[in-house]
């Protein structure tokens, strides 16, 4: 059981606050915490954490930290999953997460937690329910509340959907065309070492559907090779005992879009492009080459490509130069080479002198380099859908499939 809600600016300033029981938890638990994350300097804090008085549970969204707080034993990772839904709801109603954002909509936010949890213990977390039951802000909205002087954006009606079997979907939605559409949205971690070689390689993954079916569809989504999955989690529409027999998606889908499951593929042998830094440095000077190419051609154009790197805090100036794309050198020594998209018909490549400051002869902290890329019409884990099947749909609909994979925390070191 939750006892309260903090929301937290990115200065330790308290922005909201929110009692869920008859038992007041005190603001001062929040200094308490600031303090705590200070003194851990750049080491990650953990998720729950055990205060004098509290146990606290924090996630921390675009410089907002979610803080709750409990006196009582309960299961931490609820405490965590309650956390992570107040964001994603927050997010996707006020499109997007900044202090400014919630200062300016405190009545959605605080309508929201009314409504998402109940005494301490969560109640509503559907997004869909909670867009019935309380109206996302627009501009008429808040031009009426300060015309008519009615803040609410409550509604008066209780969503049917409350009360179904199936809280996550309406049963009245009709639309003229079905239509649904599933994305297999792909990022790829890899640690690269100063030889070349492949340290690390794995990718985390989503299955994203964007559902406008009439009625009470019934889907059944399979895979080619679902035995390369690990670290499966699913939305709460998908039925277990199908997926845990067959390897079967069987939902019920909520209406909109919605990440209807994640997953992670281990142990990939290769990476879709290379980089090959080099560095050598003698008599206060430095000379930086580095190499951009395509590894393993995975069939499809790869493109947005982009490195970045921090200079050494010892090194005074730099001269960088590219033969494909531009380099920007920030005033906090932050590099970043845009490539764009890799040609065909020479490898891209940047070059220059670093200078270091007085009495250093070379270089001895190495930068490391952050990888960006995009590859459209492909999943680079090899994961491919066999078939997807609707039932309980008065006509044909319109099925859609479409790939990517991009960069995750691609490092490569020097």
């Amino acid at each position: 059981m939750l006892q309260c809600i903090f929301l937290l600016s990115d200065s330790g300033e308290v922005m909201l606050e929110k009692q869920l029981t008859g038992h007041r938890v005190d603001r001062s638990i929040c200094s308490w915490y600031w303090d705590h994350a200070i003194s851990q300097g750049d080491q990650q804090l953990a998720p729950v954490i055990a205060s004098p008085t509290h146990y606290l549970f924090q996630i921390v969204r675009e410089g907002i930290t979610f803080l709750a707080c409990t006196q009582v034993e309960m299961p931490p990772l609820m405490g965590i999953e309650f956390l992570c839904r107040v964001a994603d709801v927050l997010s996707d109603y006020l499109g997007g997460l900044n202090e400014d954002v919630v200062k300016d909509n405190f009545v959605i936010v605080y309508d929201l937690l009314d409504e998402m949890i109940d005494n301490g213990f969560p109640l509503t977390t559907e997004p869909n329910i909670l867009r019935e039951m309380i109206t996302p802000p627009n501009i008429v909205s808040k031009v009426l509340s300060v015309v008519t002087g009615n803040s609410s954006n409550v509604s008066d009606t209780l969503p049917g959907a409350t009360a179904s079997c199936v809280p996550w979907r309406t049963t009245d939605r009709k639309y003229t065309n079905n239509e649904v559409y599933v994305d297999l949205v792909e990022e790829m971690d890899a640690i690269i070492n100063r030889e070349g070689i492949l340290v690390k390689c794995e990718i985390y993954g989503e299955v994203q559907v964007n559902s406008q079916l009439s009625g009470l569809p019934d889907l059944t989504l399979s895979f080619v090779n679902p035995n390369i999955l690990d670290d499966v989690r699913f939305h709460p529409c998908v039925r277990f005992r199908p997926w845990e027999s067959h390897q079967i998606l069987s939902f019920v889908p909520p209406d909109g879009q919605f990440k209807l499951m994640s997953y992670r593929v281990k142990k990939l042998k290769a990476a879709p492009i290379y980089v090959k830094p080099q560095l050598t440095s003698d008599s206060g000077t430095c000379r930086l080459s580095v190499l951009v190419g395509v590894r393993n051609d995975p069939g499809k154009i790869i493109d947005s490509v982009t490195v970045k790197f921090q200079l050494p805090p010892c090194v005074l100036s730099a001269d960088l130069t590219s033969n494909c794309g531009t380099v920007n050198i920030l005033t906090n020594k932050s590099c970043t080479w845009s490539i764009g998209r890799i040609p065909k018909d020479k490898a891209p490549s940047m070059s220059g002198t670093l200078v270091l400051e007085a009495g250093l002869e070379h270089l001895h902290v190495l930068p490391t380099f952050q990888v960006a890329f995009r590859i459209m019409g492909i999943a680079l884990s090899g994961l491919q859908i066999d078939k997807l099947d609707l039932k309980n749909l008065p006509n044909r609909p319109y099925k859609g499939f479409r790939a990517l994979t991009r960069a995750g925390q691609f490092e490569v070191r020097s």
